[in-house]
């Protein structure tokens, strides 16, 4: 029979008592920045001229200020806790390195999340120095294999060779390293900007789902009944109706778009999550230190917040982080099909371009491979962390059951 140290996953409460104390002025600090930023907003929305900018020349769009909204639940509510529980965070962390396809993808995400985040801001000023480094005298788009790799060039069209031209073919260099798009146009600075917007839909979605599902879970656990039953019975529904057929709809009435994607698989996809998040809950509440907190007369608040949700929060982030590869692939195939409106370079719709350029695909295979390759780097990555982080955060798996 399994007892109450086989369920209860192992926290630090030494740790987390600590960490508990500084929760308000963590919460206080949030608060203040999402104030700051609803602020801007309605700023920049009923006061600023249309088109002006907000900052300097960045024009900010809605779906700028949910990412911002969500990068600081993410520094406040993901890294503060690993900063503020070292020792647990250090021995999470021996655990993890012995897993090396892990940490390969670990570094990997970082690696993808810091080019999101800070690729668009070095994207003018590389774009200003490739225009000069490619003499744009000639008139002529170029046209640039990636570096190591050569191409066939006739010399005739619309486009030149930036790199060495030899044996009728045009070899690779170091000012377009992923080569150039059909257009001309750098492969590099594309590729960021779609791993700008693939970082938009991980975060954003995730800053949606975690609170819903965990919200709905852990309320239909602990007070169960009626409660229960009309949850559940509501998440029946939501999963009974297709996200991607939803956004569909709206595509057709309003248009298109990244924010209108993130909205509707934000505020759809959450129940399954919500059903784990509710089956770890249901465990918890009948351990022997909950009953006697009940029993001492904590409230039910109080009960939740310090010891059902610091039981259930890594149920969330590993069923999070394995959900997150199947968005990265429908918002691809969205801009793979132009769905989510106009401007939006993602790598799906990097794709969809390089087959409808006037190359041959054979030609122009780099513009194909090279998104494809990001595209599957991400979602590999992110599966592999969320089995490891399935392995090691969860009580049954660490206790071999």
């Amino acid at each position: 029979m399994a007892t109450s140290h086989d369920t209860f996953d192992a926290i630090d409460w030494d740790e987390y008592t600590t960490a508990s104390r500084s929760l308000s002025w963590r919460t206080k600090l949030f608060s203040l920045v999402a104030t700051v930023l609803l602020l801007g907003f309605l700023y920049d929305v009923f006061v600023l001229p249309d088109d002006n900018p907000i900052i300097w020349e960045w024009n900010v769009t809605a779906l700028d200020w949910l990412f911002m909204l969500s990068l600081s639940v993410f520094a406040f509510y993901v890294l503060a806790p690993l900063y503020l529980n070292r020792e647990l965070t250090r021995e999470r962390w021996q655990q993890l390195r012995t897993n090396r396809v892990a940490v390969a993808s670990l570094c990997y995400l970082v690696v993808f999340f810091i080019g999101g985040l800070f690729g668009p801001m070095v994207h003018e000023p590389l774009t200003d120095a490739i225009a000069s480094a490619d003499d744009f005298a000639y008139g002529m788009a170029p046209y640039q294999p990636p570096v190591g790799f050569s191409a066939p060039y006739y010399g005739i069209g619309i486009t030149h060779c930036v790199g060495d031209i030899s044996n009728n073919a045009c070899h690779g260099s170091f000012i377009h390293p992923f080569g150039t798009t059909s257009s001309g146009e750098d492969l590099f600075l594309k590729i960021l900007q779609g791993m700008r917007i693939a970082l938009q839909v991980t975060l954003i979605t995730a800053t949606l789902i975690a609170p819903l599902a965990t919200g709905v879970g852990i309320v239909a656990a602990y007070f169960g009944g009626s409660v229960d039953e009309m949850l559940m019975r509501y998440v029946d529904i939501q999963q009974a109706i297709p996200p991607l057929f939803v956004f569909l709809f709206l595509e057709a009435l309003y248009g298109g778009s990244i924010l209108l994607m993130i909205g509707v698989f934000g505020l759809l996809s959450w129940g399954s999550t919500a059903r784990l998040v509710r089956s770890e809950a249901l465990q918890k509440r009948e351990l022997g230190y909950i009953r006697a907190a009940r029993n001492a007369g904590s409230s039910r608040l109080k009960i939740i917040r310090q010891h059902i949700l610091p039981n259930v929060s890594s149920t969330v982030l590993v069923a999070i982080t394995l959900q997150i590869p199947t968005l990265l692939l429908i918002e691809a195939m969205l801009g793979y099909f132009q769905l989510h409106g106009p401007g939006q370079n993602s790598w799906g719709y990097l794709i969809y371009a390089a087959f409808l350029s006037d190359f041959h695909p054979t030609l122009l295979w780099w513009a194909e491979v090279i998104p494809v390759v990001f595209l599957m780097l991400t979602v590999a990555s992110f599966n592999f962390l969320g089995d490891a982080l399935r392995e090691i955060l969860d009580p049954r798996t660490r206790e071999g059951l």
